[in-house]
């Protein structure tokens, strides 16, 4: 238990010294490039810089927001305006990209939220690996460490004490310890503290969130109907093209089989082979459409079986981890299944990865998946891509999808679903 939860506070210590440096240069040249390139719109040249600074700032922000569900579980929404399909190109749509974003709200809580973050957020960042790196010194101080220092430079305070002799150093020791002891409980505390003031700054108000999320729904709705009507039309091409072929084709064969019985018994022997073949073939494409409609492993053993029986059939090697204390509503669960299975069929043709992970878990009333790749990176949400389906297939459930894929790897796709368990 010690063990853990002192790996548990180094991690952290970790991470708040990743996320003060993201704060401390990302931040502060995000802000200083936005604010200088806003300013130069009046004279023309911001126009052009705007955007693409802004989509920075964006960018940045949706990786803390990444960070946050990787590292704490807090979730921080994505407000952001859609930009119009019709948004032309060149100058003119440049003009246009770069009105909608400063009329975004959003935009201007990403502005408030650099400001935040490089100060307040820096500060509460730099606390974990602060206090580890402090109950360190203090220790060592005790271990002889202040004698070459109050030689050099006198009386050494450390903190509040002055260190000037072995008792001071003692008393300093102690005081590492309690630093230390206050890093093993308190460090995965700052860490999601630092998030969730990250998402007090990037959160939408409740008007707003309302707004976006009465217009995610009905352009889900919208998704789901045009999903729903074209996997009729797929079941019924299927129907129409396998399965219905053959049984008219074995009807056929068992019309000439009954004019042939008496007649030519041998030729009435092979047609019979060859309906039974028919028939066989039939049947597996059949099952193989029921499967994908709805996998009967799904159906009779729940969603962690059901990707587990999905990795088997993979052909990289890939490792499945479920901790899910019930099972998920029937239609949430399909839809989570429908969208592991893409998820990884995307990672095993686009990503050159050799090993795949998958981790379903349940947390705070939500689903979680998250499946891994150690391929090349670069994935991204666009229009036509695999993962925008996935995203449609979640917004119907009010889901999330965020996806971290760095150049070169590895890449990692997240899904969470608001649901409860059974």
């Amino acid at each position: 238990m010690k063990t853990t939860k002192a790996r548990d506070a180094v991690v952290a210590g970790a991470q708040g010294l990743a996320l003060a440096l993201m704060a401390l240069v990302g931040s502060i040249t995000a802000f200083v490039l936005a604010v200088v390139s806003i300013a130069l719109i009046p004279i023309g040249v911001g126009v052009l810089t705007t955007p693409a600074v802004l989509h920075l700032v964006r960018a940045h922000a949706n990786q803390r927001r990444l960070l946050a569900a990787q590292w704490s579980a807090v979730r921080i929404p994505v407000p952001y305006r859609p930009f119009p399909s019709d948004t032309r190109t060149g100058i003119t749509g440049q003009v246009e990209r770069c009105t909608l974003m400063l009329k975004d709200p959003a935009t201007w809580r990403d502005m408030q939220w650099l400001l935040v973050d490089m100060t307040a957020g820096a500060i509460v960042a730099i606390l974990p690996p602060a206090l580890i790196l402090e109950g360190i010194f203090g220790m060592l101080l005790l271990a002889g460490l202040w004698q070459p220092i109050v030689e050099a430079d006198g009386t050494y305070w450390y903190s509040f004490i002055p260190v000037d002799g072995w008792g001071t150093a003692g008393l300093a020791a102690l005081l590492g310890v309690v630093w230390t002891k206050v890093a093993l409980y308190g460090n995965q505390f700052l860490v999601r503290t630092h998030f969730r003031l990250a998402g007090s700054v990037l959160a939408p108000n409740r008007e707003v969130e309302l707004e976006q999320r009465i217009g995610r729904l009905t352009e889900t709705r919208h998704d789901a109907l045009d999903t729903s009507a074209a996997e009729l039309r797929r079941i019924e091409r299927d129907l129409h093209d396998g399965a219905q072929a053959r049984l008219v084709a074995m009807g056929m064969n068992l019309g000439t089989i009954e004019a042939l019985i008496e007649k030519d018994p041998a030729q009435a022997k092979e047609l019979i082979s060859k309906a039974r073949e028919s028939s066989a073939e039939a049947l597996t494409e059949l099952r193989d459409l029921v499967r994908g409609i709805h996998p009967p492993v799904l159906a009779e053993r729940g969603l962690g079986d059901a990707v587990r029986a999905l990795a088997l059939r993979l052909p990289v090697r890939t490792e499945v981890e479920v901790e899910l204390p019930g099972r998920v509503e029937a239609p949430v669960e399909s839809a989570a299944y429908f969208a592991v299975s893409e998820a990884l069929t995307n990672a095993v043709k686009h990503s050159g990865a050799d090993r795949l992970w998958a981790d379903v878990t349940y947390a705070d009333g939500s689903l979680r998946i998250a499946v891994t790749d150690n391929g090349k990176g670069g994935a991204t949400i666009g229009t036509g891509s695999g993962l925008s389906g996935i995203e449609r297939r979640l917004g119907t459930f009010d889901g999330v999808l965020a996806v971290s894929s760095p150049a070169g790897g590895p890449t990692m796709v997240t899904m969470e679903i608001p649901c409860v368990l059974s």
